[in-house]
Formats: structure tokens, C-alpha cells, sequence
């Protein structure tokens, strides 16, 4: 599979009344608009051609899916009363834009060197990011996103998977309800967690659908980690940082694992 069959491959399965392809072929990128709503999706081939290499199917069904869900969603009126319990923080990467395609910033906070937070209304199968334009149309004001976000990532379950590797204890959680990586923002879900470490403890957030929490019991837990979170961060539909981070004292450190070495 290379890009020009992928270009293909996705045409096919989205075409669609009201729709139109247009294909950047120094960019690679191919662009999938609604003719009604002048809205539209940019995806970059090279990266599902190469999650195709290892999900074969799988990889071009998520593209789909995603689309599909995020067209039906641009351009139609959405209200956000009475719906403050389906806010919800999301994890993107600093790279991440920082405002809509109409050019309104999104409502924003600081998280790591890494990563930002955005914040989410859920629409069921999909959600939007808020930014200013449709904070003001509510009435809702930066504090009481932050605030009613954080409070909703606490009721999202956190049944975990565990796996020892040489030795070093890791914990996954993969629900795929769009929040996985949000639960990083759960404090007291973290510090109950650090309290079961033998080791040190630490958090990755690869893509927007996996949090990793490692006991690091020996060094060469740090290299299984490393090799982990950028297996994890090449797969993902949103990636986030191939990076991960040491937890202490409620603080986030990135680590940079070289070989055998690793620094904070």
C-alpha cells in the first residue's frame, strides 16, 4: 500500500453526496469537504499508510469512522445547555492548533512541555472542541469549563489491564471512549496509583485512546517504556507525545531515555 492507493482506497469508501476530493500531491495530504457547509477534514497519508502496515483493515475503518462522525458534526448549531455534564477534557499535543478553521481560538490551559488541554463537548459518537466563540454563545466561562471538565473526568471508569515485563509492572487503560488520555488529569485516581508502586511511577499518554502507568522497578524498564509508548504513539489515531513522564509528588517530568540511560 502505498499513498496514491490509499488516496484510492479512502475516496471510495467516503464518497458521498455533497462531498468533494482534493489532494496536495507534494503534501500528501487529501482533503475531504462538504459542498453545503464549506467544512472540511485534511488527512496526511504517509501516517495511516504506515498504521496500515500494521492494522491493515482496522487502520483505514478508524479513518473512516472519524471522518464520517466529524462531517456530520461541522457546520450544523450545537448548544451546550444543560449538557455540562458531557464536558470533558482532552490531551493533544502542543503541536496541536490552536484554534479553529474559522480561525476562533480554542478554550486552552497549560499542561506539560508536551502536552495541552483542550476541552470537549461530547455529541455521543464524536465531540467538538469549545473555543471562545461557542463559550460566549453559552455563557460559560473559562473557569467553569476547567472546573466542570475536571470534575467529569472523576466519575470515567479506571479498570486497568496490568502486564510484568522483566520485571516492571505496567498498567493499561484502553475504553476507547475518546478519554483514556484525560484520565492523566484525574489526581486522585493518580496518587492512588502511586501508592500501589513498588518503584517509580510513570505516566504516558502516546495517543488520545491509552493511558500507561509503569512501576519502574530496574533500568531496563525504562527501555521497555520507551519502546512501548513510541509503539503505542506510531498506532494511534490522535497521537499525542512519543515522550513519558515521571510522576512525583503530583508533578510531571518528561523522560528522555537513551539506551541504557535516561534523564529527566
Amino acid at each position: 500500500m502505498d499513498t496514491i492507493k490509499m488516496k484510492k482506497e479512502l475516496q471510495a469508501r467516503l464518497e458521498a453526496p455533497h462531498r468533494t476530493f482534493t489532494y496536495d500531491r507534494e503534501k500528501e495530504v487529501l482533503r475531504i469537504e462538504n459542498t453545503d457547509t464549506k467544512k472540511g477534514i485534511n488527512i496526511t497519508l504517509p501516517g495511516i499508510v504506515a498504521k496500515w502496515q500494521e492494522q491493515k483493515e482496522k487502520a483505514i475503518d478508524e479513518v473512516v469512522y472519524y471522518v464520517n462522525e466529524a462531517l456530520g458534526v461541522m457546520g450544523t448549531k450545537t448548544e451546550g445547555k444543560g449538557k455540562e455534564k458531557n464536558i470533558f477534557p482532552v490531551i493533544r499535543s502542543t503541536s496541536f492548533p490552536m484554534e479553529s478553521s474559522e480561525g476562533t481560538a480554542f478554550i486552552t490551559d497549560e499542561h506539560t512541555a508536551e502536552t495541552r488541554i483542550y476541552y470537549a463537548l461530547d455529541l455521543g459518537n464524536t465531540y467538538r472542541l469549545i473555543d471562545e466563540e461557542f463559550s460566549a454563545q453559552e455563557g460559560w466561562s473559562k473557569e467553569h469549563i476547567k472546573e466542570t471538565a475536571l470534575f467529569n473526568v472523576r466519575s470515567l471508569p479506571v479498570k486497568m489491564k496490568s502486564d510484568n515485563v522483566a520485571g516492571n509492572e505496567f498498567y493499561f487503560l484502553n475504553t476507547n471512549d475518546g478519554y483514556d488520555a484525560s484520565r492523566i488529569l484525574n489526581a486522585s485516581f493518580l496518587e492512588g496509583m502511586s501508592e500501589k508502586m513498588e518503584g517509580e511511577m510513570t505516566l504516558a499518554v502516546p495517543h488520545q485512546d491509552v493511558l500507561i502507568i509503569g512501576d519502574i522497578r530496574n533500568e531496563t524498564g525504562y527501555d521497555i517504556l520507551a519502546q512501548m509508548t513510541m509503539s503505542f504513539f506510531a498506532a494511534g489515531t490522535v497521537p499525542i507525545t512519543a515522550l513519558s513522564f515521571l510522576y512525583e509528588n503530583g508533578e510531571l517530568d518528561p523522560i528522555f531515555i537513551l539506551g541504557k540511560n535516561r534523564k529527566k
